[in-house]
């Protein structure tokens, strides 16, 4: 290695796609250690903002504050007043994916979002929440979402518009685990040939791609969830 040095994230190619050595022991499953290290992250970092929640915002409290009131405003200019109620979820949907995506840069750690079973389960999840959101909102009528404009169409309609339903957690889950596995990969590529301090520009331009995945994958459900509930024409 350039350097003489061994870079944390080396480690993990040594071993199987789900195992890790974690405090000198072999863990399996790694990507669930990591997803429950990141929701501890969450929840730490949460209460102590609470904790110290102050009139005029400072530190952590600040940089929260103003994440979720972009996010709020971003939800609220799509959806109208309407999506206020579906802020908490897609907010804590970006700051979880945002937090795993992260971790990925670590040294010693790797993104949870990486493994193709975390993407998979956050992808189901938005599925069926927005199904629900729709059967809830319109009962029996949601069916129309996927008959077409007119009566004749549906037996053309209804086919592709259940196959495109369908095909959304597949995107949703590929295109999130595709990308973090990608810049994961050649971030330790780069690090092979170069010393340390020629990777952290690559670091910083991978920050940034890991935000714009978290918030492709927050946009994404958000418009499903706005499809679901509008009416259908």
């Amino acid at each position: 290695m350039a350097g003489g040095l061994v870079h944390p994230l080396l480690i993990s190619t040594k071993l199987g796609m789900d195992e890790a050595v974690i405090g000198g022991q072999t863990v399996e499953f790694k990507h669930i250690f990591y997803t429950w290290f990141a929701i501890g992250i969450l929840s730490v970092l949460g209460l102590v903002v609470k904790r110290r929640l102050k009139m005029v915002p400072t530190g952590a409290q600040n940089v929260l504050e103003v994440m979720v009131d972009g996010l709020e405003s971003f939800i609220i200019n799509i959806m109208g007043e309407s999506g206020r109620r579906y802020v908490p979820f897609l907010c804590c949907l970006f700051v979880y994916i945002l937090c795993m995506n992260l971790m990925g840069l670590v040294p010693g750690f790797d993104a949870p979002t990486a493994n193709l079973n975390t993407t998979a389960a956050m992808a189901v999840l938005v599925f069926l929440y927005y199904n629900f959101l729709g059967l809830k909102s319109w009962g029996p009528k949601y069916i129309k979402h996927f008959s077409g404009p007119m009566p004749a169409l549906v037996p053309l309609m209804l086919p592709i518009e259940i196959i495109s339903h369908l095909a959304r957690p597949l995107s949703l889950m590929l295109r999130l685990f595709g990308n973090i596995r990608g810049e994961e990969l050649i971030l330790v590529l780069f690090f092979s040939l170069a010393p340390l301090f020629a990777t952290l520009p690559v670091y910083f331009l991978f920050g940034l791609a890991k935000m714009l995945q978290a918030f492709i994958f927050f946009l994404l459900t958000m418009l499903y969830i706005r499809g679901a509930l509008e009416h259908a024409h």
